[in-house]
C-alpha cells in the first residue's frame, strides 16, 4: 500500500523535485512560497545537492541559466513580482534553449500587490514575459498531489523539449496542506544532453548562447523555437473533464479554481442542473480543441478565474463564437464561492442563456 503523508503545497513540490533529480535550486525570498527555499535548504545538501539563495531574483534565474547550460536539473522559485524580475533571464533560457524549472505561488496584482491568492499571473506566464516569440511550457495543478506529479513531469517536458516549464499555483495551493503519496512515474527515455558544456575535455567545443547578431540567423531560431511548441501542442496538451457529459453550461477554469467547480458541478446535480467541469493542466499549449468539442455540447461556457478575464481570451479563441462565453471573476485574493457561481449560472438558465 503506497504511504501517505500529510504535506503542505509549498513543501511537496521541493520534495517532489528532489526525488525527480533535481540537484540545484537558486531563488530569492517572497511570500507566499518561502516554505520551498526553506525545505530545499536543507534537503538538497542530504543528497548531495546545492541550495543558494541569490542576491535578488534576477541574480537567481541567471545562476539557473548557467546551471541548465551544464545539463543539470535545475529549480527556481518565486510569487509574481519576483517572476517579473525573472523575465529577461527567462527569455534568455528559452533562445538558448535550455531546460529548467520555475514555480510561480501567485500572489494578487498589478505591481507589488498583496500576499493573498490569485490567478493575475496568467498572461505573464503564457503569453512569454519577456521579450521574443517564445513561450514556457505552463503546468497548473489544482492539488497538492497534483503539484507533486506535475513537479515530476515538468522536469520531464523540460528535458524533453529543452524549455523552461512553469508551475503556476496561487498562495492557497502552496500553503494547504493534503495527504500526498510520491508515485515514481514512468516516461519515455529522454535524448542524451550532447549539447551540455562539462568544461575543458578531449570533446569538441560547445557554445550555449541567447542572441544571434544576424538576422537570418535568428529568424531560423525563432521558426525553430515555433516548430517545437507546435510539437507540444501536438503530444503534450492536458486537460481533465468532470461531470455531465451533455451539459447545458460547460465550466471553465484553472487551478485552485478548478476545485471551486468540482463542487459546483457536484451541487448543481443536487438541485438537478446538468453541469460539466473543463480544467485546461497545460495553460501553455491550450488545449484549444478538446475545449472547442466540449463547448459544442453545451448551451453557454462561463469562466471563472480569480483575475479580471485572463485565460478568457484564450477560452473565446478556441470557442470561436459557437456558443456564448460569460465571465465571473474575482481580483486582489477574493476567491469565488460554490453559492456565488451557481447563482450566475442559475441566472444565465433563468434568461435562457443566450443572454
Amino acid at each position: 500500500m503506497e504511504k501517505k503523508i500529510l504535506m503542505r503545497g509549498n513543501e511537496a513540490v521541493a520534495e517532489a523535485a528532489v526525488r525527480a533529480g533535481c540537484r540545484l535550486y537558486f531563488g530569492y525570498p517572497i511570500t507566499p512560497q518561502n516554505e520551498i527555499s526553506e525545505y530545499l535548504s536543507f534537503r538538497l545538501p542530504q543528497v548531495g545537492g546545492v541550495f543558494l539563495q541569490a542576491e535578488s531574483e534576477v541574480a537567481a534565474i541567471h545562476m539557473v541559466y548557467g546551471a541548465a547550460a551544464t545539463g543539470a536539473r535545475v529549480m527556481t522559485s518565486s510569487s509574481g513580482p519576483g517572476i517579473s524580475l525573472m523575465q529577461e533571464g527567462l527569455s534568455c533560457i528559452a533562445a538558448a534553449e535550455l531546460p529548467c524549472v520555475v514555480v510561480n505561488m501567485s500572489r494578487g496584482g498589478p505591481g507589488v500587490g498583496n500576499i493573498q491568492p490569485a490567478q493575475s499571473d496568467y498572461f505573464q506566464a503564457v503569453k512569454g514575459g519577456g521579450h521574443g516569440d517564445y513561450r514556457l511550457i505552463v503546468l497548473a495543478p489544482s492539488t497538492v498531489q497534483e503539484l507533486v506529479d506535475l513537479t515530476y513531469r515538468a522536469f520531464y517536458l523540460a528535458d524533453k523539449y529543452r524549455n523552461p516549464v512553469e508551475i503556476l499555483g496561487d498562495g492557497m495551493l502552496g500553503q494547504m496542506m493534503e495527504p500526498v503519496v510520491f508515485r515514481e512515474p514512468e516516461f519515455p527515455p529522454l535524448p542524451p544532453k550532447d549539447w551540455a558544456v562539462r568544461g575543458k575535455g578531449d570533446g569538441p567545443r560547445k557554445w550555449i548562447v541567447c542572441l544571434d547578431l544576424d538576422p537570418k540567423g535568428l529568424e531560423e531560431l525563432n521558426l525553430r523555437l515555433q516548430k517545437k511548441y507546435r510539437k507540444l501542442e501536438e503530444e503534450d496538451v492536458d486537460y481533465a473533464t468532470f461531470g455531465n457529459p451533455e451539459p447545458e453550461v460547460l465550466l471553465v477554469g484553472f487551478g485552485t479554481v478548478g476545485r471551486i467547480l468540482r463542487s459546483v458541478v457536484r451541487e448543481g446535480e443536487k438541485r438537478g442542473l446538468k453541469l460539466a467541469l473543463f480544467r485546461p493542466i497545460t495553460l501553455f499549449p491550450f488545449p484549444k480543441r478538446a475545449l472547442q468539442e466540449w463547448a459544442r455540447k453545451a448551451r453557454a461556457v462561463l469562466v471563472v478565474e480569480m483575475n479580471l478575464g485572463q485565460m478568457l481570451e484564450d477560452v473565446e479563441l478556441a470557442v470561436q463564437g459557437e456558443v456564448p462565453v460569460f465571465f465571473l471573476g474575482h481580483t486582489g485574493g477574493v476567491i469565488p464561492t460554490v453559492e456565488e457561481i451557481l447563482e450566475y449560472v442559475c441566472r444565465l438558465l433563468r434568461k435562457g442563456v443566450r443572454v
